[in-house]
């Protein structure tokens, strides 16, 4: 089935993102510096309408959310898209709200903001709002954006704890469902800066069959059917493929000990690199063989 949405995954930063530097304001420019001038804009020039586009921005994740909802209209704002708010559910009976829902169903874009992907899942999933949300990233011209726990949720599979720094014992990764706009794929966030690599390597040793996406900070992936990825922003993506995997013993060792892993494939992508879900192929946009 063609996918008419697309979907932006970001790797998120602090909570607050850039928005809250004292001099914002004064020197506006030199502050853009978590992704409002680079992935953010890409949000903007990849919606419908453009800088017309009306954009939601959905808190529900974030345990602050009326903090970080202002300072993404604000960030928004300063990009030129005006048409933009909040919509902040924090319990299940909110995402059956008749007036919230008129808003998903009118909105281009959603910016699902960081937080924990687990509030997020928990409080939308097998909603009214989470059935519109799937049918509109399907059938229309409309984009889900989300960073940090906002791109975690994005997948069917989703990590939702789990020590970077025990990451490769038996049983510390912690997966449950996600909203499950993409198959096929479990999405980690601040991967590069908090060292998540380990708890990819444990969710596709698991079940190979699941591409592990590890997204830097100030970086991301523009999906398009579903299936067409493109690196953005100013980082790294790591793909973990586990498809070639020719030996473990995840199934021989106890709970709690280390796990062993042969032929686990890595590829790292950087800004305007692709990835095609259905041939596994990567294309370097720079390559130096070209």
């Amino acid at each position: 089935m063609k996918i008419h949405g697309k979907l932006i995954i970001i790797g998120g930063a602090v909570d607050k993102g850039s928005f809250t530097e004292t001099n914002l304001d004064r020197d506006a420019p030199k502050n853009l510096n978590f992704f409002e001038e680079g992935i953010l804009k890409r949000v903007i020039n990849e919606s419908k309408h453009k800088e017309l586009s009306r954009i939601e921005i959905i808190t529900t994740a974030s345990k602050i959310p009326l903090e970080i909802g202002p300072e993404y209209v604000k960030a928004l704002g300063y990009l030129n898209a005006h048409n933009t708010d909040v919509i902040n559910i924090e319990r299940r009976e909110q995402a059956s709200d008749p007036e919230i829902l008129e808003r998903l169903r009118a909105a281009d874009v959603v910016m699902f903001t960081g937080g924990d992907q687990l509030r997020l899942t928990s409080i939308l999933g097998g909603t009214q709002f989470h059935d519109i949300l799937l049918d509109k990233y399907k059938n229309e011209n409309f984009i889900y954006a989300g960073t940090s726990a906002g791109a975690a949720a994005a997948s069917n599979n989703m990590i939702y704890q789990g020590s970077s720094s025990e990451a490769l014992l038996k049983g510390e990764v912690k997966i449950t469902s996600g909203l499950g706009l993409i198959d096929d794929v479990i999405i980690d966030t601040h991967f590069v800066q908090r060292g998540r690599i380990g708890r990819l390597f444990q969710a596709v040793v698991g079940n190979p069959k699941v591409l592990g996406i590890g997204l830097g900070e100030d970086t991301g992936l523009l999906i398009t059917n579903g299936r067409q990825m493109e690196a953005i922003g100013s980082g790294l993506v790591i793909l973990v493929d586990g498809r070639e995997i020719k030996d473990t013993n995840l199934t021989q060792i106890e709970m709690g000990q280390p796990i062993s892993i042969s032929h686990l494939v890595t590829h790292v992508l950087s800004k305007y690199d692709t990835f095609d879900l259905d041939t596994f192929k990567m294309t370097i946009k720079s390559s130096q063989y070209v």
